[in-house]
């Protein structure tokens, strides 16, 4: 079959026609093939001296080589991308979960400090005043107890923080993501003999 030395084309068979071979990064010695090392070099691997490879293309698709507007850059030869990619919080947009607490009452025990001051109280009872010393003017001890069966009073509004810690449960069965769009396996083989291709 003919062909320009170094064409690439896509093949249905499972094998290469003749003067053809297969892209499967194979490396030959260059003395065998001077006219297709003289086209691709070792842009697909090889040590340049004695030998040089053919490109490697099982499992993959080919892709321009070039910079073309508003897309990377990539390099003739080049191997990019992955089949799979494990996403992490740096892949995610900025989002928030929702907390969710039932309505049945429960028991809560906490401690609860009460600002005071060791003062002789001298303000009347309004919100930000602090819990003192009772103030007395003769030297007998002022009482500021009650008996358990009074009617329920109040101290001055005050600020008493509650905090806590509420944890939300990890979902998710940590899977790769497939990367890999809808393709169909066929063979790219290349021409290593041939018409030697002149420049335009």
């Amino acid at each position: 079959m003919d062909g320009y030395i170094s064409e690439i084309r896509l093949w249905g068979p499972t094998w290469a026609p003749r003067n053809w071979a297969l892209c499967n990064g194979q490396v030959l010695a260059i003395s065998q093939n001077q006219s297709l090392f003289s086209l691709i070099g070792t842009t697909y691997g090889g040590d340049g001296r004695t030998s040089f490879a053919l490109p490697d293309l099982r499992g993959r698709t080919a892709i321009g080589s070039g910079h073309g507007p508003g897309l990377s850059s990539y390099n003739q030869g080049q191997q990019v991308g992955s089949e799979t990619n494990m996403l992490t919080n740096l892949n995610l947009p900025a989002h928030h979960h929702a907390v969710v607490v039932d309505g049945s009452t429960n028991s809560l025990n906490a401690s609860v400090s009460i600002p005071v001051i060791n003062d002789e109280a001298t303000v009347e009872e309004s919100d930000g005043s602090i819990l003192a010393v009772a103030s007395s003017d003769n030297s007998v001890t002022t009482k500021i107890y009650g008996p358990s069966n009074a009617s329920d009073g109040k101290l001055a509004a005050f600020n008493s923080p509650v905090t806590g810690n509420i944890n939300t449960l990890n979902t998710g069965n940590n899977q790769p993501l497939n990367n890999i769009q809808p393709s169909l396996g066929l063979h790219y083989i290349i021409c290593l003999q041939g018409i030697y291709p002149s420049r335009n």
